[in-house]
């Protein structure tokens, strides 16, 4: 089966999965430009997974606790399509691009790498976050590149959670005690210096016309959906310039590190294991 034809999509719409395992053995070699867009919005998925994983045991009721995994578990997903179709054009595997990678050569934005802080600070993080992954797996669908085209397809699908996942309890903590108000408001502040970073045109994107979704046609919408929402939960929409080198190729939050470290860590020590 080939995900660089159309019937990928196809079996996509059926509702049947795709596995990072089957991108890999379906012989599609992603080029350079696009191994590196591939790199960018994989990393992402893959930090964020990381940090939602750390509520486990900790989330403020049972439901939330599994909702939160399940959320993490979806983005872990999407990393590993992502991570094997770009490896594909460098010979290396998903595992040798999360665990082998030095903390320099990632491309993850910092909104996703910031600690989970108390639960209004992730819950803004997941806000922001997955209404532009909503966005821009749904312009990813009319992509060129029939394997991204089909990884945004079944994204797509459990995007759609999460966003609602996240609206849902933004209204649920804005409307509802003064301090649930307060906690709520402050990590949307915290966290709106680095949402710009978000809508950067980086290299190699303005090379992908018609491949990649260029961040910058995000902005509007993305924004405008977020503000609606923030706005039907009694809040502000935040008013504070972006955070310095937020362009993917500058500064990285250092919290990128500690992540790679927990993350990282058995691989590299036991680098010819396998399970």
């Amino acid at each position: 089966m080939s995900f660089a034809s159309h019937d990928s999509a196809t079996k996509q719409s059926q509702g049947d999965a795709i596995t990072a395992e089957e991108i890999a053995d379906s012989g599609a070699t992603a080029s350079e430009d696009v191994a590196r867009y591939a790199l960018i919005l994989g990393d992402d998925s893959l930090m964020l997974a990381q940090r939602l994983g750390g509520w486990i045991s900790r989330a403020p009721e049972l439901e939330e606790d599994i909702a939160l995994a399940n959320i993490a578990l979806d983005l872990l997903g999407h990393a590993r399509f992502l991570l094997t179709y770009a490896g594909s054009a460098w010979g290396k595997s998903e595992d040798d691009l999360a665990y082998f990678r030095d903390e320099e050569d990632f491309r993850s934005c910092r909104l996703v790498e910031q600690e989970n802080g108390d639960f209004g600070t992730t819950i803004a993080r997941q806000l922001i976050f997955s209404f532009y992954a909503h966005e821009l797996y749904t312009r990813l669908l009319d992509s060129e590149d029939r394997t991204l085209s089909a990884i945004a397809d079944k994204a797509l699908k459990e995007v759609a959670y999460h966003q609602d996942h996240a609206a849902q309890w933004v209204l649920r903590l804005g409307l509802g005690t003064e301090e649930s108000s307060r906690r709520m408001q402050s990590g949307l502040d915290s966290l709106w210096p680095l949402v710009e970073e978000l809508f950067v045109d980086v290299e190699p994107i303005e090379r992908l016309e018609g491949v990649a979704v260029p961040p910058s046609s995000l902005r509007e919408p993305t924004m405008r959906r977020v503000a609606e929402i923030i706005e039907e939960a009694g809040l502000t929409v935040p008013d504070a310039a972006p955070a310095y080198g937020g362009d993917r190729r500058g500064l990285h939050s250092e919290q990128r590190g500690f992540i790679l470290a927990e993350m990282q860590v058995l691989a590299r020590r036991h680098p010819d294991a396998t399970w």
